[in-house]
């Protein structure tokens, strides 16, 4: 268990994931986070597509044939009485997003390092809420935030194969 370098009492920003969106030129994936209390505020984040899937399938209550590893940390934090309190993207450092999972017993709260993807994918699992830094959310570069995520949702949609008839 590690402590994150993050400031204890920096202000926190409850976000919630809004999608995942397939980035098809680099075979990554994008999950989008939105502000839970409603604000137009979309927070991308670049993970792998075997992280992305595995979002996916939390946010669409797939079941799969044999547990993924976000499953069964779940099912160990359950059989040893851990509790994951939130996820909180915590730093960002040379365009790479940091997280920590904050965890209870007993009374005990510790605070482990973990990459954004697997940190999100588990909290959609065990449904805690995810936060964001606010010294990370004024680091960050949103020009023509809005105006890509549409164009790349448009680039997802005009992919769809042509149906003809023969």
């Amino acid at each position: 268990m590690s402590q994150s370098d993050v400031p204890q009492n920096q202000p926190l920003v409850e976000y919630q994931i809004d999608r995942v969106v397939d980035e098809t030129s680099t075979e990554t994936r994008i999950v989008v986070l939105s502000r839970k209390d409603g604000d137009p505020d979309a927070f991308p984040i670049w993970i792998g597509a075997a992280e992305g899937h595995a979002i996916k399938l939390a946010l669409d209550a797939t079941v799969t044939p044999r547990p993924m590893s976000h499953d069964l940390i779940k099912s160990f934090a359950g059989h040893l009485g851990v509790t994951v309190h939130r996820v909180v993207i915590s730093d960002v450092r040379n365009s790479t997003y940091y997280a920590s999972v904050h965890l209870g017993n007993n009374g005990v709260e510790r605070t482990l390092d973990a990459r954004p993807s697997d940190a999100l994918a588990l909290a959609v699992r065990v449904q805690c809420p995810i936060y964001i830094a606010q010294d990370v959310l004024s680091r960050r570069n949103t020009a023509n935030l809005d105006a890509w995520l549409v164009k790349l949702e448009s680039k997802r949609i005009g992919a769809q194969p042509e149906v003809r008839e023969i």
